[in-house]
């Protein structure tokens, strides 16, 4: 394992304190390399405290670009890099944290073509994001790969944390979540909301959970979930079992190369996409201005709709589109929006499923809106 140096004997001495850690947790943590997926509510809390800690490798995976809507809740940005790469302001912030620790960076999507070349140099892997496929992929290239794979979930005041390891006789994000849930059943958190602090708290803890594993000091959640409610402040532990049946890390695996995930979570690729007939925000301001006689569906939450709304539009939350299809007009064209574009997508497959035949999608929804026709419109 590799010595500290002088700066870094002064700068780890609260760890090297502590007579359960010391000098030797602390080069463990010097000779450890982790991969975090994400770098945006879960990924800031993850990179933050593991490049204070003393990390000595930290990988970091994210395509976006900073956003006014990300401050709320990713702290490692602030309203000066409003504009730029994720990856480049983060890497900045990092290196200011502590300049010991390695940052490799990766710009781009983590994908099935991908995903094992990236992984392979790192020694546990942490899944900071917000999507179906994602968990998978990250799960599975972490069995295959024989690497610790530190999940956390978050969701409005809700949030979850755990270590799937088969290699260390725990089971893997598959023994507990077999199938994904239906496209559109559980939000994401640009839908659902998440509270700024839930994410600091959950990617704390996975944190620490790296950390734990790393350096072999305490119990780490190998085979248990913890999951926490900040409204009433309750931790609760959950037991889960390795499934002998699993496809990736069972008795007789089925799945040992990576797979269509999108395919798998129920979420068609771009080219066998339905056909669902969409206009522009342009296209939508151009049959307003000249007075066409349409409906406009809002299909986002009420919470939404108080945030921000486009004159004259009806709201039915999408979760009730279905028991309300009496509500909508047969003899008029029915124009869908939601917040960006996805959930009215999914709106206006299930009216065609109902007859309706002359309806159609705002591509990029209420956001594209506010940015492109009314500037004046809060964003959220």
């Amino acid at each position: 394992m590799p010595d500290l140096n002088p700066d870094e004997l002064r700068r780890y001495a609260r760890h090297l304190a502590i007579p359960e850690f010391g000098i030797e947790g602390q080069r463990k943590l010097k000779a450890a390399r982790v991969l975090c997926i994400g770098a945006g509510g879960l990924g800031s809390p993850i990179t933050m405290y593991l490049a204070a800690a003393g990390i000595g490798g930290l990988g970091l995976v994210d395509a976006d670009v900073v956003e006014i809507t990300n401050l709320q809740r990713q702290i490692l940005f602030g309203q000066k890099d409003l504009g730029r790469k994720k990856l480049e302001a983060a890497r900045d912030r990092l290196a200011d944290i502590n300049p010991h620790v390695d940052i490799q960076v990766y710009p781009e999507l983590f994908t099935a073509a991908n995903a094992k070349r990236m992984a392979a140099d790192y020694d546990v892997i942490i899944d900071g994001t917000d999507n179906f496929p994602t968990r998978y992929l990250s799960n599975d290239v972490a069995v295959w790969l024989r690497k610790p794979n530190v999940y956390g979930s978050i969701l409005r005041f809700d949030g979850q944390v755990g270590v799937f390891a088969p290699h260390l006789g725990a089971p893997c994000y598959r023994c507990m979540c077999p199938q994904p849930p239906p496209p559109g059943l559980v939000p994401s958190c640009a839908e659902g909301g998440v509270l700024g602090v839930l994410p600091g708290l959950i990617g704390t803890l996975q944190a620490l959970e790296a950390i734990k594993i790393i350096t072999g000091t305490g119990q780490p959640l190998l085979g248990k979930l913890l999951h926490v409610d900040t409204l009433s402040m309750r931790f609760r532990t959950l037991n889960l079992r390795r499934d002998p049946a699993c496809p990736v890390c069972g008795d007789h695996p089925t799945i040992t190369e990576p797979i269509d995930y999108q395919g798998f979570c129920g979420i068609p690729a771009a080219q066998a996409a339905p056909d669902v007939p969409t206009m522009t925000v342009h296209e939508l301001k151009q049959l307003r201005d000249a007075g066409d006689n349409h409906f406009l569906l809002d299909v986002r939450e009420p919470h939404e709709q108080s945030i921000s709304r486009i004159e004259g539009s009806v709201l039915i939350p999408l979760g009730e589109l279905e028991n309300r299809t009496a509500e909508l007009p047969r003899d008029k064209r029915i124009l869908v929006h939601c917040k960006s574009g996805g959930r009215s997508a999914r709106a206006v497959s299930k009216l065609r499923e109902h007859g309706f035949e002359n309806v159609w999608n705002i591509s990029g929804g209420i956001i594209a809106w506010a940015r492109e026709i009314d500037p004046t419109m809060a964003e959220y």
